[in-house]
């Protein structure tokens, strides 16, 4: 245990570029459901991590909108449907560095790797799968495991659990100020990449890069210590 170490990566936004696909999707979804013709992406900027519902909440706040249960759930499946048809449409690309940093941890006897992320199983597992993440060798943890979602802890806990190694020995990836917040709550070391809003607002994490690129197994060792 002692020697080993934990590397969790969320998904959205660290592994593939989804935010733009997230954000059209939704804004479509709105359009056809509650009429909104002028939904734009920072309409769902403080859904950003928190899992699907808590995505198309955010856009409803922002339009004054109160949602049903029936009519969230509803929403966030069709949301669901629409962007894995995009995926077809529109390939994903991985962000640079990502497989990188994935392919030298699996190939380390040191290093454990789990993916963790508030999406859908079905959803994340359609991402990592058309960016060619090695998924199969990871641990795969998403929204339909845990009950409580970002910034709670329980996602990674989870995560770590899987791994069979304590948190206080991984470190996870995250590009959302609650994913970091998460993150320091399941005392975890975090590494925030800045792919889908700015430094500022992931100043708690333990480590800020522009890019994955900036990171290798050496800079995660000596972050846990």
């Amino acid at each position: 245990m002692k020697n080993l170490y934990g590397l969790i990566f969320d998904v959205d936004g660290v592994i593939a570029d989804t935010e733009a696909a997230n954000a059209r999707v939704t804004a479509q979804v709105f359009k056809e459901m509650f009429a909104v013709k002028d939904a734009k992406p920072e309409d769902f900027a403080a859904g950003i991590g928190r899992g699907d519902q808590e995505y198309v909440k955010s856009g409803a706040k922002a339009h004054g909108l109160k949602l049903t249960d029936e009519q969230l759930k509803t929403a966030t499946q069709l949301r669901e449907r629409y962007f894995l048809k995009s995926l077809v449409k529109e390939p994903l690309s991985a962000f640079p560095g990502v497989l990188g940093l994935i392919n030298d941890a699996l190939e380390d006897n040191h290093f454990r790797v789990a993916i963790a992320t508030s999406g859908s199983f079905e959803k994340s597992l359609a991402i990592v799968k058309a960016v060619e993440v090695p998924y199969e060798k990871m641990v795969h943890i998403s929204g339909n495991d845990v009950k409580n979602r970002k910034p709670d802890p329980e996602l990674f806990l989870i995560a770590a659990k899987r791994m069979g190694i304590d948190t206080a020995r991984c470190c996870v990836i995250e590009d959302a100020p609650d994913g970091v917040k998460a993150a320091n709550a399941a005392s975890a070391k975090c590494i925030a990449v800045t792919n889908s809003t700015n430094a500022e607002k992931l100043c708690e994490a333990d480590l800020i890069c522009n890019s994955l690129e900036q990171i290798d197994l050496e800079t995660i060792r000596k972050l846990i210590g």
